[in-house]
């Protein structure tokens, strides 16, 4: 990662072609459309490998091409898109969601870009922001306001009209751009569902975006957090090992039961997803403000324990402190996710009191 973001790069290609070989970018896609996984449960499989990509904090556009998969082989006729499709799962080509509106925080169905009908297809105009790995995507799934309705369509990056300007991340990796569209002309092969179905569409791409970065902070807090322990055992104070100290016994205890509740409602919304359950909005904004709200003071936590090391540029710490701390924000804030679940909540009484 240090090599990375001395050389002003968010991650190799060719490292990414590699990862896509094993099948990362291929476990939301069907068989018929060049996907498939394992143990058939893609999403599950999904979340394992972010995890694992957490515990190491590696680079890697895993999250955008997963979500704008998600949405692609959901939509009407895939197989229009099959080209894309294929060329996202071999990992030749990187595609991310283009749905932020710039000055708001998460609200997917208020996109900053609007889409009017033409003769041929569809004219773009407007901005979207935090785009992940937008300065490497050759494609864009941009979400629009048309003619009323929610509308999501494939843009290049090379189109005329498209303009792509980096922005600062705190992840030394994670690297995200703000993506302006001028007159920007598609065909109207490039809409992505049916108007109707739109809304279903970000549902569920949302719920995968969200999944995989609760996935991947539990990654990172399994590993910060035995690192931390595997300190306490090595540093000695007056001839004794700092784990010996009843303190801090104490307080290793409590990140470990932090570690278990973060992972216990990150696979619940795990199964939900997977199974396309009713409750799966509700599992997911659960899991994304449980994880979001508790990560980061866990692993401040672990930079004290550590002591003078723990804030210095040469410890790894840091790097995982900002990997979480930057999926605090994106996706919806855990106070933004509060009120998602009391929504819902509430929204389940009523239908309950309601006669049938």
């Amino acid at each position: 990662m240090r090599e990375l973001h001395a050389a002003g790069t968010s991650f190799d290609p060719q490292w990414w072609q590699r990862a896509a070989e094993l099948g990362w970018a291929s476990l939301l896609v069907p068989e018929e459309l060049g996907g498939g996984s394992v143990s058939g449960n893609g999403v599950a499989d999904l979340a394992l490998v972010a995890e694992q990509i957490g515990r190491t904090v590696a680079p890697g556009p895993l999250h955008p091409v997963s979500t704008v998969l998600a949405g692609l082989v959901d939509a009407e006729e895939p197989e229009r898109h099959s080209a894309l499709i294929e060329s996202l799962v071999s990992g030749e080509s990187v595609a991310s969601w283009a749905v932020y509106r710039p000055g708001r925080g998460w609200a997917p169905h208020d996109p900053g870009v609007t889409a009017s009908a033409t003769g041929s297809g569809f004219r773009l105009d407007g901005v979207a922001d935090r785009v992940e790995a937008g300065g490497e995507s050759a494609v864009l799934l941009v979400v629009t306001a048309c003619d009323g309705a929610l509308r999501q369509f494939v843009v290049p990056t090379d189109a005329p009209g498209v303009t792509v300007e980096p922005q600062r991340s705190i992840d030394l990796v994670k690297r995200y751009a703000r993506v302006e569209f001028s007159g920007v002309e598609v065909d109207a092969s490039a809409a992505v569902g049916a108007a109707e179905q739109t809304r279903d569409l970000i549902a569920r791409q949302s719920q995968i975006a969200q999944l995989l970065q609760c996935a991947e902070v539990v990654g990172v807090l399994g590993a910060v957090v035995d690192m931390t322990v595997q300190w306490a055992f090595d540093r000695h104070s007056f001839g004794r090992p700092l784990a010996s100290y009843q303190a801090l016994k104490h307080r290793f205890a409590d990140l470990r039961i932090g570690l278990e509740a973060c992972r216990a409602t990150t696979r619940a919304a795990v199964v939900s997803v997977a199974t396309r359950a009713a409750d799966a909005d509700f599992n997911v904004s659960a899991a994304k403000s449980h994880v979001g709200e508790h990560a980061s003071p866990m692993i401040q936590d672990c930079v004290q324990l550590h002591g003078g090391i723990g804030v210095t540029w040469e410890h790894d710490l840091h790097l995982y402190l900002r990997r979480a701390t930057q999926y605090r924000s994106l996706y919806g804030t855990p106070e933004d996710h509060n009120l998602r679940v009391y929504a819902l909540a509430e929204e389940a009484v009523t239908d309950e009191l309601e006669p049938a």
